[in-house]
């Protein structure tokens, strides 16, 4: 596990549940100039023909979790892995450490520039990356809304839908973990008001 730097800058990181709204939180922050990390991007990156976690990928389930051009097919590993959580368990141990490496590089080259920005990670929580943050804010949703919005986006049926909200920590345990909780269950102005009265705050 890389050991961080102490730094003076102040780093946020943010979670949430599966479909639960998170990049609309990290697209209004950029909006106002802030930078985030965002852990999904990075492991997109990640996954790409050549890249660490591609390899690894490659090397654990074999060429039939590839497209015909060769990239990695998500939808179907997603599909493999949720389907059988003994695979999920050993693919995530798998790819977590590289995961961590390339978050702590880039967490590194951002403190050295930033007074404040910002990380998004949806496991935050269930990987215990809560000790790299001054604080965690969590969005919120009900239960209802995740299921209905993550079956819509991604397509799936309910039963699909509520095997992937298993496999991560309830949303009711990590509202006990976060130090801010931003309920996205209304309007997204409401939202986003709640989110520029959280930075104002940073700022004073």
């Amino acid at each position: 596990m890389p050991v961080l730097p102490k730094t003076m800058t102040k780093i946020i990181g943010i979670t949430g549940g599966i479909a639960s709204g998170k990049s609309t939180i990290t697209n209004y922050l950029r909006q106002k100039g802030y930078q985030v990390i965002d852990a999904d991007q990075v492991v997109h990156e990640l996954q790409k023909p050549g890249g660490r976690l591609y390899q690894v990928l490659l090397s654990e389930f074999g060429t039939e979790i590839l497209l015909a051009d060769g990239q990695l097919d998500r939808k179907k590993l997603g599909a493999l892995l949720f389907s059988r959580p003994n695979l999920l368990e050993k693919s995530s141990r798998l790819q977590n450490n590289i995961i961590r490496e390339e978050l702590a590089l880039k967490r590194e080259q951002l403190a050295a520039t930033e007074e404040l920005f910002f990380m998004d990670i949806p496991l935050l929580f269930e990987q215990e990356y809560e000790d790299w943050f001054d604080q965690v804010w969590l969005v919120d949703v009900s239960k209802d809304t995740q299921l209905e919005r993550l079956m819509t986006r991604n397509n799936l049926s309910q039963e699909e839908a509520q095997r992937r909200i298993a496999a991560q920590l309830s949303l009711a345990e990590k509202r006990q973990r976060a130090e801010i909780v931003i309920d996205n269950n209304g309007a997204l102005s409401a939202t986003l008001k709640q989110v520029q009265a959280f930075l104002d705050k940073e700022r004073r």
